[in-house]
């Protein structure tokens, strides 16, 4: 595809059914990098240096014109970054710390053009209703929460748990559509396209 205005440096169906909804016209590049937060990292800047990385990486490997747009999302609770389950009794462990609280999800979005770079962050506060561990148990086995930061979508069967939310539906999601919208204009990328 050689008419784009936009790659997005990401493997996520979501983040690309995202931008697709709000009409960019974009190609895919994912980029791997290492997302093991460091030694007292905030929340914040592991969220942001994960965006900025997936960016920089799509960049220095691939020749591109256009810009670059990474994210990532993450959940913390009390502090503690919580990441993708490892196994189903780590996806229990997780949902039965968010049971009957709340909880942050965090969601960075960077764009570049390899000489701009500009930055957002979509904060959302998640409250869960009561979880049994039978019901963690029985979510693991969809395969949903395996590959989800803080072992749920709520944009899917975790969408169950969900009692009430604060900010960003889509920043939980993945992609914060306003905020990312806002990016955008900054780099003259057009929206609505069909």
């Amino acid at each position: 595809m050689l008419n784009y205005d936009l790659t997005l440096a990401s493997a996520s169906p979501r983040r690309a059914q995202i931008l697709a909804q709000i009409g960019v016209n974009f190609r895919t590049s994912p980029a791997e990098i290492d997302e093991t937060p460091r030694s007292n990292e905030s929340a914040v800047d592991y969220v942001q240096r994960m965006a900025l990385e997936k960016v920089n990486r799509v960049l220095k490997t691939e020749s591109y014109s256009k810009p670059v747009l990474g994210s990532d999302t993450t959940v913390v609770f009390d502090s503690i970054i919580l990441g993708k389950p490892q196994d189903a009794d780590d996806a229990t462990r997780i949902l039965s710390m968010l049971s009957g609280s709340t909880h942050q999800v965090l969601t960075a979005v960077v764009v570049s053009d390899g000489t701009e770079c500009q930055s957002l962050l979509s904060k959302t506060e998640v409250r869960f209703r009561t979880i049994s561990i039978k019901e963690c148990q029985t979510y693991w086995q969809t395969g949903e929460p395996q590959d989800k930061a803080g072992a749920y979508a709520i944009q899917g069967y975790g969408a169950v748990f969900v009692e009430s939310i604060r900010g960003s539906y889509s920043g939980v999601v993945g992609l914060p559509i306003a905020e990312t919208t806002q990016l955008l204009q900054q780099f003259n990328i057009p929206i609505w396209q069909y």
